[in-house]
């Protein structure tokens, strides 16, 4: 393939990874960057660069960055090259004499590949790889973590069960290296999962590539070396970095960037001198570390801990949990939200106190049986409790790693929280020296709730780990980490009933399953009702209204919904239950200002509570979610 319109140019900065500024001619031009990988190695300032002048006057960039020189060698850094340059070899039939046809990007199971193949022989799905990063003469793929790449992987291993041919193609942006391996110390996940496709049938191919300014051309085949992730014993990311362990210091300090062998040590330095002072840190047994995190799910920091000291007060220890009436579990809970979470708690205490002799276990795997420990919890007190080498992966950790390796994974995805999980497993069992898994777990979270905060301003010169973060390299800490869309909230419109008589109000008890159960409200009709549709439904219940009087609207939002609310407060003769009012079992008639004392309610409600005389404090963060 051949580009026109290439002039040349040195390279200046790249503050993110769509856009380059590059000296032409002495002038600084704004350019596209072709490649969103890393390219850390190649876009280096100084450096020799070659653009392809833009065909479309609308853009805001003229040129598209193209090609680089390193040390003597042309690289090819177009993303869009690969699949170019290997349709045309393809169709000169070197690789498959019997080409029948070939399909470019063709759908199968939830992947979409490279090509589809006839031969004479064979159907076959073929996904390409573009290679840029090159270290003392080794090709390797990826140079940042790709879930994609895996993905792609994992597809062509099940299409060759179901009888395909399946190809890995990597094609290498440059001539002259000796052989290519996969990136197991940037992505060990994608090393195990080329490994695992080569076992199953897929062939891995990789070829290198004639540069020149203006062309890219296939040439030769290059050895695949997959013994390294193949093998048992060590892992890949280990015998890699041993490797490495020769290598001039400027060039192994290279290869330490978004390593996470690299941080553990400034990680705990940092931590012995910043670490938050927290209630449940001062005393970590298992019940209060247990605790704190249900707790701490979804909720600040600050808004948890006169909670904390509360629950603690009143419910010391598991078997106290275990035998509190739910109501008043409830209402010690109310306001955090997230009722559920208050529920598994003493389910969770129950099945300790008849499992397991009422001690907490203390192995990530019987920390899992309990009903609402995830993988995060069953880690944070299988690390901080009890020294166990076990990760806690949160947001908070997400968000660092991502940003520390330019990790493209979205982070509400299971499959990236799996893969970090492992990844951190493996360096907490491998680093002797890191002799502290549980500080070391409150440290990743305290870096991602201190310094490197959600949103386009982290306080990145307060960080630790900045030396080691690609993303703080590259100018890009605000593309990262990567989210799915957020999904649209539902709309429930609701009309809020406050009913009293002279000395009596109403409340009903919510259903013992679903949103908000087992808590208790001011009786509400769905939908938003005029005065006389509520005055016409309470009287045929056989109540006598007296006045009827309009509230403010009021707004509650979860997760997945939002409650948008009118109001009535409604003053009625007597409550008391009437030829109907038998039918309304659900209805409670309490006294007003001992209602919040006795009853859980929640905070949705906060601006219709001051007419049943409560006083209710004010909701944490964690009240705005799906219970």
């Amino acid at each position: 393939m051949r580009y026109e319109n290439i002039v040349k140019g040195r390279f200046i900065l790249r503050p993110n990874r769509f856009v380059a500024y590059v000296d032409v001619d002495g002038r600084q031009e704004k350019v596209h960057v072709k490649n969103t990988g890393r390219c850390r190695e190649l876009l280096v300032p100084d450096a020799v660069v070659y653009l392809e002048r833009s065909g479309n006057a609308s853009r805001s960039t003229a040129y598209d960055l193209v090609a680089v020189e390193k040390k003597g060698r042309m690289v090819n850094m177009d993303s869009q090259a690969p699949n170019r340059v290997v349709l045309e070899w393809l169709w000169t039939r070197q690789l498959f004499p019997d080409l029948v046809s070939v399909r470019p990007e063709t759908v199968y199971g939830n992947s979409r590949f490279d090509f589809y193949i006839e031969t004479v022989k064979e159907k076959i799905f073929m996904e390409v790889k573009g290679v840029t990063l090159e270290e003392e003469g080794e090709a390797r793929f990826p140079d940042a973590p790709s879930e994609r790449a895996v993905k792609h992987v994992e597809e062509l291993v099940r299409a060759r069960r179901e009888g395909y041919g399946a190809i890995v193609l990597f094609v290498i942006q440059m001539k002259g290296v000796s052989h290519l391996v996969p990136n197991a110390v940037t992505h060990p996940e994608f090393a195990r999962a080329l490994g695992q496709a080569a076992d199953a049938g897929v062939r891995i191919l990789a070829y290198d590539c004639e540069v020149t300014t203006d062309s890219l051309t296939v040439a030769d085949a290059v050895p695949v070396d997959l013994t390294a992730p193949a093998c048992g014993g060590r892992s890949a990311p280990a015998a890699l970095l041993e490797k490495f362990n020769g290598i001039s210091g400027n060039i192994k300090e290279n290869l330490r960037k978004g390593e996470l062998s690299a941080i553990a040590r400034p990680l705990l330095k940092w931590y012995d001198m910043h670490r938050r002072i927290l209630p449940w840190r001062e005393d970590p047994a298992p019940y209060h570390v247990w605790v704190s995190e249900i707790m701490l799910q979804q909720t600040r920091v600050e808004a948890v801990k006169p909670y904390y000291k509360r629950f603690m007060e009143e419910l010391p220890d598991v078997a106290g949990l275990a035998e509190v009436s739910q109501e008043r579990l409830l209402k010690l809970w109310e306001g955090l939200g997230y009722y559920s979470r208050a529920r598994n708690l003493q389910a969770a205490a129950r099945q300790i106190m008849e499992e397991y002799g009422g001690q907490m276990p203390d192995t990530r795997d019987e920390l899992l049986k309990l009903k609402g420990i995830g993988s995060y919890t069953a880690g944070a007190i299988a690390s901080i409790a009890y020294g166990k080498r076990e990760p806690a992966v949160d947001g908070n950790v997400l968000r660092v790693l991502s940003r520390l390796r330019m990790d493209d994974g979205e982070i509400t995805d299971p499959r990236v929280k799996q893969r970090v999980e492992r990844e951190l497993r493996q360096l907490l069992r491998d680093t002797e020296e890191l002799t502290r898994p549980g500080d070391f777990n409150q440290a990743m979270m305290d870096i991602g709730a201190l310094v490197c905060v959600p949103g386009s301003r982290p306080h990145c010169g307060e960080c630790p780990l900045r030396e080691c973060c690609m993303a703080h390299e590259g100018h890009c800490v605000e593309e990262y980490p990567r989210k799915a869309p957020k999904r649209k909230r539902a709309i429930e419109e609701k009309t809020v009933l406050v009913i009293r008589d002279r000395s009596l109000a109403v409340l009903r008890r919510r259903p013992a399953r679903g949103l908000l159960a087992g808590m208790y409200e001011p009786p509400a009709l769905e939908g938003h009702r005029t005065a006389e549709e509520v005055t016409r439904y309470l009287a045929d219940y056989g109540l006598k209204i007296l006045r009827i009087q309009n509230l403010a609207d009021s707004r509650h939002i979860f997760t997945h919904r939002e409650w948008h609310m009118c109001g009535y407060l409604i003053r009625v003769d007597e409550l008391e239950p009437g030829p109907r009012m038998g039918e309304t079992k659900e209805w409670l008639y309490v006294e007003p200002g001992e209602a919040g004392e006795r009853y859980p309610i929640p905070s949705a409600y906060a601006a219709y509570l001051p007419y049943l005389d409560i006083r209710q404090e004010k909701p944490s963060a964690g009240e705005q979610a799906e219970i």
